[in-house]
């Protein structure tokens, strides 16, 4: 007797081969691009088309519909989950509108100063022995600095806009840095200004809410220590 081609062996694998290796290889590409209808389809016309002397065997058809179905799964998961990350995100924006006018405690590095004060604080290690904050203008000359409490922790600080003469400095940007004695060494300390919320958007990926302020510009919202 005739043997029928099998459609589905034929078809995947044009070069030969068992109708296994074919469902292994077409899952990798995402089972060659079929949907569950197509695979069904071409599945009811190898039964009608087999070889009644040497049936398929049926558990390569239920490892194929089991690798199709996965990958239908993780792409309906996919799209879910991207779906509900974005009506998160828009909720996240609507909720930070009610921060504009609010005083946030954000990382930072350096601030647009405008007279007034300066305030801010530095993280402080476990174990340090001092801990000393220097300022910078625009140019990166240190035009001061001052010591800080070393007990481990949030320490804050204020400056009221003088140099280490006492003369008062004009509006511009200031760096902001500190560092911290552990065990005999200089390491970094995480420092943190704060600055008034004016408008808040989302990046320009549209993955994260910025909060603009005029003293520290567009911080993304996952850099916001506290809320004063």
């Amino acid at each position: 007797m005739t043997s029928t081609v099998n459609p589905i062996v034929n078809t995947a694998n044009s070069g030969g081969g068992s109708s296994s290796s074919t469902a292994n290889s077409s899952s990798a590409g995402g089972i060659g691009g079929l949907t569950m209808n197509d695979f069904l389809t071409l599945m009811t016309a190898q039964l009608e088309n087999q070889d009644p002397l040497d049936p398929t065997d049926s558990n390569e058809f239920l490892d194929q519909l089991s690798e199709l179905s996965t990958v239908e799964g993780i792409s309906q998961l996919n799209s879910t989950v991207s779906s509900l990350s974005s009506s998160l995100l828009s909720s996240q924006a609507v909720s930070s509108a009610s921060l504009v006018g609010q005083t946030v405690l954000a990382q930072a590095s350096a601030a647009d100063y405008t007279g007034g004060t300066l305030s801010g604080a530095v993280q402080v290690p476990t174990g340090a022995t001092a801990v000393t904050l220097t300022l910078t203008d625009a140019s990166g000359n240190v035009i001061g600095s001052m010591q800080l409490p070393t007990t481990a922790g949030l320490q804050s600080f204020s400056w009221n806009g003088t140099n280490a003469s006492g003369a008062t400095m004009p509006s511009g940007v200031y760096g902001v840095t500190a560092t911290a004695e552990v065990g005999g060494t200089s390491e970094a300390a995480t420092t943190y200004l704060s600055g008034t919320v004016s408008s808040v958007t989302l990046d320009s990926s549209g993955n994260s809410v910025l909060l603009n302020s005029p003293q520290l510009g567009s911080v993304a919202l996952s850099n916001v220590l506290q809320i004063e």
